[in-house]
């Protein structure tokens, strides 16, 4: 519990979780005396970073945490997309944070790979050769450069997880949990928060992390998912050497889309990239529902043929429909200014409890909501941020007394770190000009006429048995209209054999039965032939 507690009293002496209105500078006049009290003894000890050099605090602040461990590092970029608890400032500090680790000796990597391939031990090339140091060592693994035994041109990426990493995470992440329980049932006011449900997504998402079988996986799911899109894709896994511990996958020769020196010298075009980047995350997130979660500077390469291409993908996010249909229904409210929309969504949604749908209105929501998308609006194009936005909108749940949603955590964390990458390259990027073409589209598709047909579609297996049955019934309209007519004007009713007169169904007003009939039919057809 000492790493825990050491990581909570440096974060908390930073002024985060707590009320807003208690942060920085308002905090001594406004928190009651027990809290200041409280707060003071917790910290006694811990630093405190003023603002005089914002570079400098950020620094230590971000050593002292990759100091505790890999969880912590791990959590403190989680946290950085947690503004609503530990306020803007701090989450723009942690939101630097950076996996860089030393390497584990040469030793351990040659155990890991006896160990988890098979043919390794008795001939190290069986399945790569030429194996590098490492290229690249982050708190959950590193990667080396390898060769293709039978092709001395054709290299690999092969990642190995440190050793006993799974161990050392789990038991972090379990000091973690404990403190959530213990904040959740003594501090009320965190409950909305739901920092228990928090730290679960965060366990779910390093539990793929450290099982790289998962990470393979989800490059399979991705590259099926973009095949054929324009402008992004994710490494080939080569599956016959990879394991839980061992990810081996195609080699990428591409500039790291963080070195805007060497990309402007192949003169890939800055714009173009920046735009296509919010593209590529919206496309994945609203279309595919299944997203590469973790998309900082260091995840994404750029080809020579500017394709932008996806790596490290140990952390994913899924969406369900009923989330997809409600970034979509944001983002557009924004980006047309239907402030109402975006509040009768959150309220269709179950986003807003019940007490305060009915304390507040849907206008009131509204009116809130519009006081932060208007001023963006009307903000030039480097000043619009989506992460002041999302910061802002914390506030207005707050006021809402709306819970977090935690399956929209990593999602809001990719959003931040996309805008940022994105402003990067393009400072000049208007995030909601580059988005409007990606949500228009899929709301027209899944709320359109398109989407219409493709559930009928769906839907025509349990159609068409009802259809056979109305189309083996029809004969029996006429003695029906006939039968009804009868009954209108009490006369006696012929024999069913009788022939009826065309005027009497016309009389009787059933011929809007008959045209409904051919609609249904004519659908069915469409159905077929779509």
């Amino acid at each position: 519990m000492l790493k825990p507690l050491k990581m909570l009293r440096l974060i908390l002496a930073q002024d985060a979780f707590l009320p807003a209105s208690f942060r920085g500078g308002d905090f001594k006049p406004q928190a009651p005396l027990w809290m200041r009290g409280l707060r003071r003894v917790f910290i006694l000890g811990s630093l405190r970073f003023t603002d005089t050099d914002h570079q400098k605090r950020r620094e230590d602040l971000v050593t002292r945490i990759a100091a505790l461990g890999p969880s912590y590092i791990k959590l403190g970029q989680f946290l950085s997309t947690r503004a609503d608890m530990i306020g803007a400032t701090l989450a723009a500090d942690l939101a630097h944070l950076q996996d860089r680790l030393p390497p584990f000796p040469e030793a351990q990597v040659q155990a890991t790979l006896a160990q988890s391939l098979s043919a390794y031990k008795d001939n190290p090339d069986h399945y790569f050769t030429n194996l590098s140091a490492p290229i690249a060592a982050a708190s959950i693994a590193q990667v080396h450069q390898a060769q293709d035994p039978n092709d001395a041109t054709k290299k690999y990426a092969v990642k190995i997880l440190r050793p006993n990493i799974e161990r050392i995470l789990t038991a972090e992440l379990k000091g973690f949990m404990r403190l959530a329980r213990l904040c959740e049932r003594f501090i009320p006011a965190t409950r909305r928060l739901r920092p228990c449900a928090s730290i679960a997504i965060l366990q779910q998402s390093m539990a793929q992390e450290v099982d790289l079988r998962k990470e393979a996986a989800a490059l399979s799911e991705m590259a099926e998912n973009t095949r054929g899109d324009y402008g992004f894709r994710v490494p080939q896994v080569i599956w016959a050497a990879s394991t839980k511990d061992v990810l081996v996958m195609e080699w990428v020769e591409a500039i790291a889309i963080s070195d805007i020196a060497a990309l402007r010298a192949a003169h890939h075009n800055m714009a173009a990239l920046s735009t296509r980047l919010i593209e590529v995350f919206l496309t994945l997130a609203l279309r595919d529902g299944f997203f590469h979660a973790d998309m900082h500077q260091g995840n994404i390469l750029v080809e020579a043929d500017s394709c932008l291409v996806g790596i490290d993908l140990g952390i994913t996010g899924r969406l369900d429909e009923k989330s997809r249909h409600f970034l979509a229904e944001i983002l557009h409210g924004f980006i047309t200014r239907d402030y109402r929309r975006v509040a009768r969504v959150h309220y269709q949604a179950g986003y807003v409890p019940p007490s305060q749908i009915h304390g507040h209105t849907i206008e009131d929501f509204a009116q809130a909501l519009r006081a932060i998308g208007e001023p963006i609006r009307d903000s030039k194009a480097a000043d619009i941020s989506l992460s002041h936005l999302l910061t802002q909108l914390f506030a207005v749940t707050a006021r809402f007394d709306m819970e977090t949603q935690p399956q929209l955590l990593l999602l809001q964390k990719t959003m931040v770190n996309v805008e940022g990458v994105a402003r990067s390259l393009n400072p000049q990027i208007n995030f909601w000009d580059a988005a409007e073409p990606v949500v228009r589209k899929w709301l027209e598709e899944e709320l359109g006429f398109g989407a219409f047909i493709k559930q009928l579609q769906t839907q025509a297996p349990l159609i068409l048995p009802q259809m056979t049955t109305i189309l083996q019934h029809l004969h029996q309209f006429p003695a029906y209209l006939q039968t009804q007519a009868e009954k209108e004007t009490g006369s006696a009713s012929p024999p069913v054999s009788a022939p009826i007169a065309p005027h009497n169904t016309l009389a009787s007003g059933g011929w809007w039965l008959l045209v409904v009939i051919v609609i249904l039919v004519l659908l069915l057809l469409v159905m077929i032939i779509l």
